[in-house]
């Protein structure tokens, strides 16, 4: 059944040839772009992105959680489910899989782009540029796959009509919000579609930029909470989670223990037979051999000034969780030199079903090229790697930094007015992300001057909340039913 899902949606809203490539011919004039952007909306009318409704024969959402957890960690599986019946957007941050369903579906323009496959509005952050500058942009790229831009305007146009709703806001309220983040991404398309490529490249988003931005538009306390929220980001870097993450056994740094949270390797090993600590060790100099061939020259150099110390198994996330990830310790001049880094299982993007195969055969390859092609600035730690998991089966990783100033909004303790400043913020972004590699001169054709499109975005989006929030019900019913387990407080 999810193939003719997949086919009938790809075929009937997205032509097999699409009409702007990612990878567009260069010959084509600006006035052919925008001809065939504009062309589009006879096609595809900008109004029908608003007549969503549940298809027919769409699928049980909780047998989709049940199939994505079917390749995950079976003792970490109860919670997340545990974590998505939190609350509905909860659900919602961790149903990417479901809403891709979804949007498969959907009226496309046929304009592909590089998707991050999961835009929601608590995937967008700050973190450390190399500069070490604090930068705003897109930070979680574990579905990203090329396919068409409305999928990531709708799922963080969603994402914010469902936190609306969670923050008790009315419909009026959460219709300007999600209209006035779709008109931003819109009106920075039309500003992306008349700048110079190289432009377009080194544009980004400077957290102080920001600031000084809505410094007159927010309230004292909402204000107060955006320095907070940046002096907190400066503070979390590697030295933060020395003093956090690690103790001093017997004259060396170890990470601590916290199942099941954070499980050192000296206990994974115990308990799954792996041999000494001198042979697991060398196992992981191996892997790191290969993570640095991944890497640029000149930052194999620097990886060849840290020794592995200690790794350790850790939870992350919420619609992660079940996903394998570790921690690594390495240390540089001294103890108080240290670099961490986070090696986090990176499966088939949950877009595949239902667009293309990636190009890239290793999935933590395909996440660190899709977010080195989206991000103005990001990671040079970012490399990847392949190798046999502890249940015997091939597995792909993607490796970056654990903590470099890394910085998230809190979404629920924002007003109206913070909500919809932010969501301009991730639409912004967004569209500076899709710039990078689709036909941003034929998006913003298609999209025009007019408000049309916004107002059918918010009409979607309240449709799909009201989804969302079947869904989230449907999770709580099989949870009490005894159909999945859940284990909350974790």
């Amino acid at each position: 059944m999810r193939r003719a899902r997949r086919e009938h949606g790809w075929a009937h809203h997205c032509p097999r040839e699409p009409r702007a490539a990612m990878l567009r011919s260069v010959s084509a004039t600006i006035a052919e772009r925008a001809t065939s952007g504009k062309a589009a909306r006879s096609e595809v009318r900008r109004g029908s992105h608003g007549d969503w409704a549940p298809a027919p024969d769409r699928p049980d959402p909780i047998a989709l959680l049940e199939e994505q957890a079917a390749t995950r960690d079976q003792s970490l599986v109860p919670i997340r489910h545990g974590r998505m019946a939190a609350s509905a957007f909860a659900f919602f941050r961790g149903a990417a899989y479901v809403m891709a369903a979804d949007l498969a579906e959907t009226p496309s323009s046929g304009i592909t782009v590089q998707l991050c496959g999961d835009a929601h509005l608590s995937n967008f952050g700050g973190f450390a540029a190399p500069d070490r500058r604090l930068v705003f942009d897109l930070n979680d790229f574990d579905e990203t796959l090329p396919g068409p831009w409305e999928w990531d305007v709708k799922r963080l146009a969603a994402s914010l009509a469902v936190a609306g709703r969670e923050s008790g806001f009315d419909e009026g309220e959460r219709r300007r919000i999600v209209t006035g983040t779709v008109g931003f991404y819109r009106e920075a398309m039309r500003t992306l579609a008349g700048m110079r490529n190289l432009d377009v490249w080194y544009s980004r988003v400077d957290f102080e930029s920001v600031y000084a931005e809505v410094r007159s538009r927010l309230d004292p306390s909402a204000l107060k909470q955006l320095r907070h929220n940046r002096d907190k980001a400066l503070r979390k870097d590697s030295l933060r989670a020395l003093s956090k993450l690690t103790e001093v056994v017997d004259g060396e740094r170890r990470l601590i223990s916290d199942p099941p949270l954070i499980v050192p390797i000296s206990q994974v090993a115990e308990d799954h037979g792996l041999g000494d600590r001198a042979t697991v060790d060398e196992r992981i100099r191996e892997l790191l051999r290969g993570y640095r061939s991944t890497l640029n020259g000149e930052l194999r150099r620097l990886l060849d000034g840290y020794r592995y110390v200690d790794v350790a198994f850790k939870v992350v996330g919420v619609g992660s969780v079940g996903t394998r990830a570790w921690i690594v310790l390495l240390l540089g001049r001294d103890g108080d030199d240290p670099l961490f880094l986070q090696v986090k299982e990176a499966q088939r993007s949950v877009l595949e079903p239902f667009a293309q195969r990636s190009a890239f055969k290793n999935q933590g390859q395909r996440v660190v090229e899709g977010q080195r092609l989206m991000q103005a600035t990001g990671d040079i730690m970012l490399g990847w790697i392949r190798t046999i998991g502890l249940d015997d089966q091939e597995r792909d990783f993607y490796i970056r930094q654990l903590w470099d100033w890394k910085a998230s909004a809190e979404v629920e303790a924002m007003d109206a007015t913070a909500l919809e400043l932010y969501g301009r913020l991730c639409g912004g972004t967004l569209a500076r992300g899709h710039a990078r590699s689709g036909d941003r001169v034929a998006i913003a054709s298609y999209l025009g001057r007019g408000d049309r499109f916004d107002h059918a975005i918010a009409d979607f989006s309240e449709r799909y909340a009201d989804q969302n929030e079947r869904d989230h019900q449907a999770l709580l019913d099989a949870v009490a039913a005894g159909r999945v387990k859940a284990q909350t407080g974790i």
